[in-house]
This record gives structure tokens, C-alpha cells and sequence, in this order.
């Protein structure tokens, strides 16, 4: 059975490593932010919401190791850590993955939308990482806080 909780300082090494072995940005990756997805003592996914020097927060370092890869263990590491989250929240993607993020009440947002952290990343990416990687893009999502009233109503 997968227990999720908060991350700890000892397992900051598996975080760093699942990080790397995902091939995904491997900066800000602080215990303290991290949920864990663990099965019989073992670390088997990792995620964060990251917040942000202009106010934002960003679900963001979602990675499960590749033996469990496909099994829906990202999809409830993802709903974990929105379930905690009232406030909006971002991601910065590959294009390929929007719909999958769909699902979640992300849609993609135009510069004009995004706060300052994120209008500075995605310049900075989308020139880099097409150097690196044909045909990739990135893209930035939002997630607004749902309607907390309609729940005591409802």
C-alpha cells in the first residue's frame, strides 16, 4: 500500500536522485517542500509545490522511478498536493503533457497571465531548451483556488 507524507531531511539524497534519474530541472529541490509517495519503507515518487519571490507557487519536481512509472502514482502525488493548496497554483511543462495537467483544472496561460518568475523562465527556456532538445517546448499552467463558498453552500 503507497503512504504518502511529508519528506524528511534523510531523504533528501532520494529526492535529488529521482530528480536526476527524471531528467527534469533538478534546482530548489528542499526536503521541507516534498511529499513522498512510499511503498514498504521505499521511496517511489517525489513531488513540491515551490513557492516564489514574487508570491507564486508552482507544483513542480513530480517524479516517480521508473519501475513504477504508469501505475498512477504522479496523478496522486499531484492531487495530494493540490488538496493542501488554496491558493493558485502554476507549472511550467512540455507542451506534450497540457492535457494531462488539464485533468487536474491546469490550463495553459499566454505571458500576459503569468507573474514575473514565470515570464522570466519560460523566455529563458524556450531558447534554451530547443538547443538541447528538438522539439521541445515549454509552456506554463495555472490552477485557480476552486470556490471554497460553494462547498459551505452546496
Amino acid at each position: 500500500m503507497i503512504q504518502f507524507r511529508p519528506a524528511t531531511q534523510s531523504d533528501q539524497p532520494i529526492i535529488t536522485r529521482i530528480i536526476r534519474d527524471a531528467d527534469i530541472n533538478p534546482m530548489a529541490l528542499d526536503w521541507h517542500r516534498f511529499l513522498v509517495a512510499e511503498e514498504k519503507d521505499e521511496i517511489i515518487g517525489v513531488g513540491q509545490i515551490k513557492p516564489h519571490g514574487d508570491g507564486s507557487r508552482e507544483i513542480a519536481s513530480i517524479a516517480v522511478i521508473p519501475a513504477r512509472q504508469g501505475q498512477g502514482i504522479a496523478r496522486k502525488i499531484i492531487e495530494q498536493l493540490l488538496a493542501q493548496e488554496k491558493r493558485t497554483v502554476y507549472l511550467t511543462c512540455r507542451g506534450q503533457l497540457e492535457s494531462f495537467y488539464t485533468r487536474f483544472g491546469f490550463r495553459k496561460i499566454e505571458r500576459a497571465e503569468m507573474p514575473p518568475y514565470f515570464r522570466r523562465i519560460i523566455w529563458i527556456a524556450n531558447i534554451l531548451i530547443p538547443l538541447l532538445r528538438r522539439g521541445v517546448r515549454i509552456i506554463v499552467m495555472m490552477r485557480e483556488p476552486e470556490n471554497l463558498d460553494a462547498d459551505k453552500h452546496g
